[in-house]
C-alpha cells in the first residue's frame, strides 16, 4: 500500500509499521502515550514539553495557557497493533494528514529511543495511505480497523477463535482501550474520535455489531484490499 493522492474532505486509511517488523509499544505506558500523542499531535498548537506539562493530570489535559484547541485532521477511527497502527483519518486542511503523520510518527520515535536507548526511526519509513472514495468501502475499513484487527489479538485463538466465539471476543474487543472501537460500541467515550460520517452510517452500536458480524463469519473482507 502506498500513498494515494486525496483532497481536503477526503477519507484515508493510514497505515505505520515498525522498523524491520519490530514492535512500536513495548508495555502499557508505551500504549497509552500513544492515545495521549493522537490527542496533543492533533492540533495547530504543539507545546514540546507537553508530557511534563500535563504529567499528573486526567488523560486529555490541556492547560488554559494554550491556544484554543484546533485540530489538524479528523481522526475517525484507530487501532494500535503490537507492531503497526492503523488510522481511519479525514484531511479538513491541506497537507493535514501528512503533517500529523508526521508528528505522530516522531513523537513515538522520540520517545522510545529515549526510554530504551536506542537509535533511528521507529518506523519503517514514512505512512501508507489509501484513499477511501465510496461509503461502501468505507463501512469495510472501519471493520477491518477497530474489529478484524482487534480480533487478532484475542486471547483466546486470535482472529480465528473470535470468529468461532463471536459474542464472547466482541465483549473482549468493545473493552481494548488501544482502539477506537468502543467510542462506536457507546461502551467508551474519547476525546480523539470525530465519527463523522461513519456516525451517520452506523447510527446505533447494535446497527455496527451486526455489520461487523455478517463481515467477519461471511469472509466478506479481502486482507489484500487494505495492505
Amino acid at each position: 500500500m502506498r500513498v494515494e493522492p486525496f483532497t481536503v474532505g477526503s477519507y484515508v486509511h493510514a497505515l505505520k509499521r515498525g522498523a524491520r517488523g519490530m514492535i512500536i509499544t513495548n508495555d502499557e505506558a508505551d500504549k497509552w502515550r500513544f492515545l495521549r500523542s493522537l490527542f496533543y499531535m492533533n492540533d495547530d498548537y504543539f507545546d514540546p514539553n507537553w508530557e511534563r506539562i500535563t504529567n499528573g493530570y486526567e488523560l486529555y489535559y490541556r492547560p488554559d495557557s494554550w491556544p484554543e484547541r484546533k485540530p489538524i485532521v479528523k481522526i475517525a477511527a484507530f487501532t494500535l497493533m503490537p507492531n503497526h497502527v492503523h488510522l481511519l483519518l479525514k484531511e479538513i486542511k491541506k497537507g493535514g494528514i501528512s503533517i500529523f503523520m508526521q508528528k505522530l510518527g516522531q513523537s513515538m520515535t522520540n520517545h522510545f529511543n529515549e526510554k530504551y536507548e536506542q537509535q533511528g526511526s521507529l518506523f519503517q519509513g514514512s505512512y501508507k495511505g489509501k484513499t477511501i472514495s465510496e461509503d461502501t468501502y468505507l463501512r469495510y475499513v472501519a471493520v477491518y480497523i477497530m474489529v478484524k484487527n482487534v480480533f487478532e489479538l484475542y486471547p483466546k485463538g486470535g482472529l480465528r477463535g473470535a470468529t468461532k466465539n463471536f459474542e464472547d471476543a466482541w465483549k473482549w474487543a468493545e473493552k481494548y482501550p488501544f482502539s477506537s472501537l468502543g467510542s462506536y460500541t457507546e461502551v467508551t467515550s474519547s476525546s480523539i474520535v470525530d465519527k463523522d460520517v461513519l456516525g451517520e452510517i452506523y447510527k446505533t452500536p447494535h446497527q455496527f455489531k451486526v455489520f461487523a458480524r455478517d463481515v467477519i463469519l461471511g469472509g466478506k473482507w479481502l486482507e489484500s484490499v487494505f495492505e
